[in-house]
């Protein structure tokens, strides 16, 4: 293998190494738990985080009781404690949203934004994603399931709750797989049409059911690209809420080279190693690029790039 650039430091991966204990077996004193004048809570409307102004990004984390008077709360749920203080995620509407843009001693804007321009400290991530997917979770599923009747929201919003038949419904992840198909010095890496100019990723899809992980790298991959694979080696996982997921990251053995692209696919196509390590160090003679830091995918890709992975051949 060619020697590698140096890249630098690892760069810390988005969302995750979270300084929240969950204690989930505390969840029952959420009334309690918001009494505590020490409370802290993060204020969130659909894909929008609300937060303080300061020099240099934002202070996402208000006491609670100054987060619920920003705007009427849809939901408030028990995120966890970090240093024995109970935080919450507090749940908006988009109305209110709108008029708290308007208001000049905060910032309010989407959490990718908020991840990629590194517009909060680095510890705030992993709870506005923990807070974002359940209040999504909320959002979509109200109603029961089985028989169509408004749940109630029990144990700190970690379920719901039929009053009609009584089923419990428990929020969901859903497991999406992303990998980056290798063959030799070569990688595979496709573009959407709403990807960023010029950016480049590794092919990506939801786990179905009855599948395990390999098995749906190896199908994903034929589906978007045509490739088949053979060996799949798993990397690392990473939350993502957008709006609740949990993406298994892979690396797979491409078998053949020959590319079909599937019509959900913009283009895809093989780089050399050379190649991709400009991509990461934004060096491309062409402009092109991969993800950011904060996403798994630059993760798979610069792990491959640097040999830091079981290699096929």
């Amino acid at each position: 293998m060619p020697s590698c650039p140096d890249f630098g430091p690892k760069p810390h991966l988005g969302y995750t190494a979270s300084l929240i204990d969950r204690a989930a077996h505390r969840r029952g004193e959420a009334a309690a738990l918001a009494a505590d004048r020490r409370a802290g809570a993060y204020v969130i409307g659909g894909e929008m985080i609300v937060a303080r102004k300061q020099a240099s990004g934002g202070e996402p984390l208000f006491a609670l009781q100054e987060a619920q008077a920003l705007a009427a709360t849809r939901e408030c749920v028990l995120l966890g404690f970090r240093d024995g203080v109970p935080h919450f995620g507090v749940g908006i509407g988009k109305e209110a949203v709108e008029g708290l843009k308007a208001r000049d001693e905060l910032l309010v804007t989407d959490l990718r934004s908020i991840a990629v321009q590194g517009l909060v400290a680095p510890e705030h991530l992993p709870p506005l994603a923990e807070a974002k997917a359940l209040l999504a979770w909320h959002a979509r599923h109200r109603f029961c399931a089985n028989c169509g009747t408004l749940t109630d929201v029990a144990e700190a919003g970690w379920k719901r709750i039929c009053p009609a038949c009584r089923t419990e419904h428990f929020p969901r992840t859903d497991p999406v797989v992303i990998m980056l198909a290798v063959r030799g010095e070569q990688c595979l890496l496709g573009r959407s049409a709403r990807f960023a100019s010029a950016m480049w990723s590794c092919l990506a899809g939801f786990v179905e059911p009855g599948e395990n992980i390999e098995e749906a790298v190896r199908r994903e991959v034929h589906e978007e690209a045509g490739i088949s694979c053979g060996r799949v080696v798993y990397f690392a996982s990473q939350p993502w809420p957008f709006p609740m997921s949990l993406m298994i990251g892979c690396h797979a053995e491409a078998l053949d080279r020959d590319i079909k692209i599937d019509p959900e696919l913009e283009s895809a196509r093989w780089f050399d190693r050379d190649e991709v390590a400009l991509m990461l160090l934004r060096k491309h003679p062409d402009g092109l690029g991969t993800p950011p830091p904060v996403a798994i995918a630059h993760h798979i890709i610069r792990a491959w790039v640097e040999g830091d992975v079981v290699a096929f051949d």
